[in-house]
């Protein structure tokens, strides 16, 4: 940290590191210098001309957004001097904008707006004809209004420096001027959105929330997105009942402000009109709607009658519920209906890497330090196409504080525009490519290796051991793929291992092995698809399927069970770097039960006892029983993340990992739930392609 120097600021010491910006520097004592073109951690732009302040000894006003701060400095950010210079800044701005606020979408939320009130003039000097553009659509997502636009960059910049993709530019000059695509009338980008949510002004809106709420007019609630495993805090505004944005303007949670396309736009599943809203239960060979309660006791009758035969289940759980419903599921396996047949959709192996790090603390990353690592290693993932917040870490990291990122990978990735050092390789060359990086690695003061499902069983143990020999500080990053892939084998949603990493009492079969199983007699599967790409072998096999659309899978049981979505339900999941997260529901779609109520109303019908089935009963059990999920209540309750570590022992048994596999999804792409997702497959962009330059 440079040595600080103190500068007095409205008449208030301020003592700030040597080199921050004066507009930085009032912040540390709560005074607001207010910018339109100024963003915290982008370039320097200076265009507005918003932040002026005055300095002593200086003959002119200084923007404060470029000017540092220096030793003995005194600076006045509400002189008359300075009040008059914003009023005339807002009089030119306000020259050729609308004055539309009852109908722009950023009325109530406008900076524009918000100064005018602040500072503006009642009257303009300004008289002429306002220079008028239409509206354009540059994507089903996005939609500019030139005539809005203050031209302050910000949009320009968060694609270009944040996401690295460029799609923004400015054409023409004086009062013509505007943003444009690079790509002619149209975005070819991340369709990301980060250019609606940083603009000051209504000149961007969103194709999903443009004229249809006031931000007075609707009810928010933060919880955590639902698709890939970054684990994104997303707040939903709710109206009536629907789901009409999402962002996270805040800044809370481990993501700050970054949001991908699937964060942003991809909630619109939730009200699909293929969302199954009443139980289906098979009927003379079609599924005919019923009550809760006929489909409950018929599923009910079954499992007792398989139960007293000791026949066989088979269960396979999702990477989409959360850490509640998957810790009462193994419960309801294992206890309830005696067997150790439980699995999921394994994308990455995690208890290799935990067993291979028996004994040592402190050698999981959080997604903080992708941003403050000196150098990291990606083995084997498109990072930008499948964990798109861990790449903008890594991106930022280069950006602020020129970190070294090395790729290793099958093809061309984003992350190669600043890389310190790239590699392609054949499939199964991924660790014997990484280890020939070991000289370059060693000259770093510490290293982050994150690896996705090319690196497993042994070659996991042997990726450790490389990391271990490079001398320096290594941490590790196990990429899975969905929001709560890391939390269904934290909970135990594995035919080996329990909660924890526990050996089971009994090994079980494997997902594959149980669609592969002719014998099986019950087949309950909970939010999973795995009929869409393994047909199962078992033909007169009761199925029991939980999940909010008609599926192949849902398409091929006995019983359907309509489940409501992670945005529809409480809980905690853990992400990709074992933070845990609490969800927190938003709307309620009618007819759904969350995947727990649906447990726990089976459990009763069964007659187990298996526990009170509320989310916050349910993890009170894990905080006690899951080592490393006795987490701070307080942090979690607040919207924090914490991070686990659910064993710091050998793992008995790291199970078959032949069976781990990724999905391979990209931006555009998210299971089951990014099919049912109008807006990510409405876009141009979709349905991506990884490896593709």
């Amino acid at each position: 940290m440079a040595d600080p120097i103190t500068l007095t600021i409205d008449g208030r010491q301020v003592k700030v590191p040597a080199g921050t910006l004066v507009i930085e520097a009032a912040k540390t004592v709560g005074i607001e210098v207010p910018a339109f073109c100024y963003y915290e951690g982008f370039s320097l732009q200076a265009a507005c001309r918003m932040c002026l302040v005055e300095v002593e000894k200086m003959p002119k006003l200084q923007p404060g957004c470029t000017l540092p701060a220096a030793e003995g400095m005194v600076v006045y950010t509400e002189s008359p001097k300075v009040v008059e210079a914003r009023k005339g800044t807002l009089e030119f701005l306000l020259s050729n904008h609308p004055l539309d606020c009852p109908v722009c979408d950023k009325g109530g939320e406008c900076e524009l707006q918000d100064m005018t009130f602040r500072y503006g003039a009642g009257e303009s000097r300004f008289v002429e004809i306002k220079h008028h553009v239409d509206e354009k659509q540059w994507s089903p997502a996005v939609y500019y209004d030139a005539a809005r636009c203050i031209l302050c960059y910000r949009c320009i910049r968060v694609c270009d420096e944040g996401i690295g993709v460029g799609a923004l530019g400015l054409t023409y000059r004086g009062v013509a001027a505007e943003i444009t695509p690079s790509h002619g009338d149209h975005l070819e980008c991340d369709e990301c959105g980060w250019c609606i949510d940083v603009c000051p002004v209504g000149a961007l809106t969103s194709g999903t929330y443009r004229y249809k709420s006031r931000p007075w007019e609707m009810n928010y609630a933060g919880t955590i997105c639902t698709h890939c495993s970054d684990g994104c805090k997303t707040t939903l505004s709710v109206r009536n009942g629907e789901v009409i944005r999402a962002n996270n303007r805040d800044r809370s949670g481990v993501n700050g402000e970054f949001l991908c396309v699937k964060g942003r736009f991809g909630f619109d599943f939730v009200h699909s009109e293929e969302r199954l809203q009443s139980p289906l239960l098979r009927k003379d060979g079609n599924l005919e709607p019923v009550s809760w309660s006929e489909a409950l006791a018929a599923v009910a009758a079954r499992f007792g009658e398989v139960k007293a035969r000791n026949g066989k289940f088979g269960i396979i759980g999702s990477t989409h519920t959360s850490n509640e419903e998957n810790y009462y599921l193994q419960k309801f396996a294992r206890q309830g209906l005696g067997t150790a047949n439980i699995d999921h959709h394994r994308s990455g192996d995690v208890p290799a890497l935990l067993d291979a790090l028996s004994g040592k603390t402190g050698k999981l990353a959080t997604s903080a330090d992708l941003y403050n690592a000196k150098a990291a290693l990606v083995i084997g993932s498109d990072l930008a196409q499948q964990h798109p917040f861990l790449a903008f870490q890594l991106r930022a990291n280069f950006r602020h504080h020129q970190a070294a990122v090395y790729t290793v990978t099958s093809g061309v990735v984003r992350e190669e525009q600043y890389a310190a050092k790239s590699l392609h390789c054949e499939a199964g060359q991924e660790l014997g490519t990484a280890q020939s990086l070991a000289e370059d690695l060693k000259k770093h003061g510490d290293l982050v290796i994150l690896f996705g499902d090319a690196i497993r069983g042994q070659a996991v143990r042997q990726l450790v051991e490389f990391g271990e020999s490079l001398g320096i500080p290594v941490k590790y990053v196990c990429l899975v793929d969905y929001a709560n892939s890391r939390g269904a084998m934290d909970m135990g949603l594995l035919p080996n291992l329990g909660p924890g990493y526990h050996a089971a009492p009994a090994v079980g079969l494997s997902r594959d092995e149980m669609l592969a199983a002719a014998d099986l007699d019950v087949l309950w599967v909970v939010g999973s698809n795995p009929f869409k790409t393994t047909a199962p072998a078992g033909t007169s096999t009761f199925t029991v399927v939980q999940d909010l659309f008609l599926t192949e899978t849902a398409q091929r049981a006995d019983v359907v069970l309509p489940a409501a979505s992670a945005y529809e339900k409480n809980g905690t999941v853990t992400n990709v770097c074992g933070e845990v997260q609490r969800l927190k529901q938003g709307p309620k779609v009618m007819g759904t039960k969350s995947d727990l109520e649906i447990f726990g109303l089976l459990a009763k019908e069964l007659g187990l006892n298996l526990g009170i089935w509320t989310s916050d009963k349910v993890f009170e059990e894990i905080r006690r029983t899951v080592q490393g999920y006795n987490v701070p209540l307080p942090v979690i309750a607040t919207g924090g993340a914490a991070q686990t570590a659910a064993v710091n022992g050998g793992v008995p048994q790291t199970g078959k990992p032949e069976y781990i596999r990724s999905a391979g999804d990209t931006l555009f792409t998210s299971g089951t739930l990014g099919r049912y997702s109008k807006m990510l497959n409405r876009v141009m962009e979709a349905p991506g392609q990884l490896y593709k330059p």
